[in-house]
């Protein structure tokens, strides 16, 4: 019995383990994403954005999403619109943009957003202050979420 105890004991430590290296990708993506964006605004004489934990949890739902479907979308069937996703997390707005994508790198993705007009200027956004970022990998693939909001 006690052989049967640590032996699970030991395959939970393993799979928590497993679970929070594999985690590790995503949260650093995350943060380098957020680094990409406020040093773009930074170029542009922008105010930094701020960190905003329910957007996160909201950007990351919709990852995981995109990441289930292997597609990037702003929606999928059945899932709630960015407005009800980010209030169900809990965020609070007057005003939301998103940005989403997929790539090998966390520097890819932000190089795609700059250089399509729309992420770009969700990115450089005066009227935003603040940001979640939510990522998910799939097969080798990162696929990204930033939310955007200006607080109310």
């Amino acid at each position: 019995m006690q052989i049967g105890a640590r032996l699970a004991a030991v395959v939970a430590g393993i799979l928590v383990c497993g679970l929070a290296y594999a985690q590790a990708p995503m949260m650093r993506a995350e943060k380098e994403l957020l680094t990409y964006v406020n040093h773009a605004r930074q170029a542009e004489g922008l105010p930094a954005l701020q960190w905003n934990e329910s957007l996160a949890a909201a950007a990351r739902r919709h990852a995981l999403a995109m990441a289930r479907h292997g597609s990037v979308q702003h929606g999928f069937d059945g899932e709630l619109s960015l407005s009800a996703r980010v209030k169900q997390a809990g965020a609070h707005f007057s005003w939301l943009a998103e940005n989403v994508a997929e790539g090998p790198t966390a520097k890819f993705i932000h190089s795609q957003f700059m250089i399509s007009g729309s992420h770009r200027a969700n990115i450089l956004d005066r009227d935003m202050d603040s940001i979640g970022v939510g990522v998910v990998e799939r097969n080798g693939q990162l696929f990204a979420v930033e939310d955007f909001s200006r607080a109310p």
